[in-house]
C-alpha cells in the first residue's frame, strides 16, 4: 500500500501561461529536461519561472538505480547538435543560471564528458552573462573525463552522492559510494577555485549517524554546497519510501552541515539538487553564509 504523504509534502499543481510557454520552447528546441524525465515535484514551480534542468545525451540511462524514474537502456551515439539547441533554449527562456545534467552513458569512452564540455561552451557563447552548473554522473571514476569537465568554462561542478554508503549496493547497482566521493575530490583538486556540490535524499532507510557520516565524507572531499531533500517514490516500479522526514529534522541536518564547514546548505522536504540553484549559488558567491531558509520547504 502506498504511503499517504503528510501535510508538509502536499503541493497544489496548477497550469499557467508561463509554464506552458516553457514547455513550448523546450519542444521547439528539441531538448530534454530531467524535470520531466525524473518526475520532479517542483516542475510546476520551476517551469512557471522559466527554469529548467537540461538533460543531455538522450533519455536512456545505462544504470538501474531503484529510486530513479528515468528510462533504462542503452542509447546510440551522441547528438552533435544538442549543445547548440540547449543554448538556444536557454537564450529564449532568458536563463541566467543554467543547470546541465545527463543520463549515465557507460557505453561512451568518456562517459559523455565531451558533450558536457561542448554544451557548457555553447551556453557561454550564446548567453554571455550566464553562469553554468554541471550535474555529472561518476564517469566510472576515470580521471580524464572529470578533469575535462572541471577545466571547462564552468562555474559549479555537481555530483550527487544520493544516499548513504550502506544503501548503495541495494539502491544504486553498479555505482560506488567511494567512487562518487572521489569524483568530487578529483574535481576540487583539479581546479581548487571551482565550486563543488552534492546532494542526498532522505527516507530511503538511512539513519541519522549515516547521514552525518556522509556529509563529513563529502566535506572532506572539498564539497562546498549541499542539498538535502525527501525521497518521493516517482512510480510503482521504484523503491518505496521508508520514512517521511519531519521539517525540523531538515533544519537540524542543515545546522550540522554548516558546523562541518559547508558554505551553502539547502535542506527541506522539496529540496532537490537543482531547485533554486541560482539563489543558492549567488548566496555562496556573495559570501552570505548565514543559515538562511532558502528552499527550506519548497
Amino acid at each position: 500500500m502506498a504511503c499517504r504523504h503528510p501535510e508538509w509534502l502536499r503541493k497544489k499543481i496548477t497550469l499557467n501561461a508561463p509554464l506552458l510557454q516553457t514547455k513550448r520552447i523546450l519542444a521547439e528546441c528539441g531538448v530534454g529536461t530531467v524535470c520531466e524525465s525524473g518526475l520532479c515535484p517542483n516542475l510546476n514551480d520551476c517551469f512557471s519561472k522559466g527554469r529548467v534542468t537540461f538533460m543531455i545525451l538522450g533519455d536512456l540511462c545505462s544504470r538501474k538505480c531503484r529510486f530513479c524514474s528515468v528510462k533504462k537502456g542503452f542509447a546510440r551515439g551522441v547528438d552533435e547538435e544538442e549543445p547548440v539547441r540547449i543554448a538556444e533554449a536557454a537564450s529564449r527562456l532568458k536563463i541566467r543560471h543554467a543547470v546541465v545534467t545527463s543520463v549515465t552513458r557507460d557505453d561512451l569512452d568518456d562517459g559523455g564528458a565531451g558533450q558536457f564540455v561542448k554544451t557548457i561552451e555553447a551556453l557561454r557563447k550564446r548567453c554571455l552573462d550566464i553562469t553554468v552548473e554541471a550535474l555529472v554522473p561518476d564517469f566510472k571514476g576515470e580521471v580524464g573525463p572529470v578533469r575535462d569537465v572541471a577545466l571547462s568554462p564552468l562555474d559549479l561542478f555537481g555530483h550527487n552522492i544520493e544516499t548513504v554508503s550502506r544503501l548503495f549496493p541495494s539502491l544504486r547497482g553498479s555505482a560506488s559510494y567511494d567512487r562518487s566521493i572521489r569524483v568530487l575530490d578529483m574535481a576540487k583538486k583539479t581546479r581548487p577555485s571551482l565550486v563543488t556540490k552534492s546532494g542526498i535524499m532522505l527516507g530511503l532507510g538511512e539513519d541519522c549517524s549515516e547521514v552525518s557520516d556522509t556529509m563529513r565524507h563529502l566535506r572532506n572531499a572539498g564539497c562546498d554546497m549541499l542539498t538535502i531533500g525527501q525521497y518521493l517514490r516517482p512510480a510503482e516500479g521504484n523503491v518505496p519510501v521508508s520514512r517521511f522526514i519531519r521539517p525540523e529534522e531538515y533544519q537540524e541536518y542543515k545546522r550540522i552541515a554548516y558546523d562541518m564547514g559547508f558554505l551553502s546548505v539547502a535542506s527541506g522536504p522539496f529540496v532537490r539538487s537543482s531547485y533554486l540553484a541560482e539563489e543558492s549559488y549567488l548566496t555562496l558567491k556573495e559570501g552570505i553564509y548565514e543559515r538562511s531558509d532558502i528552499a527550506a520547504t519548497g
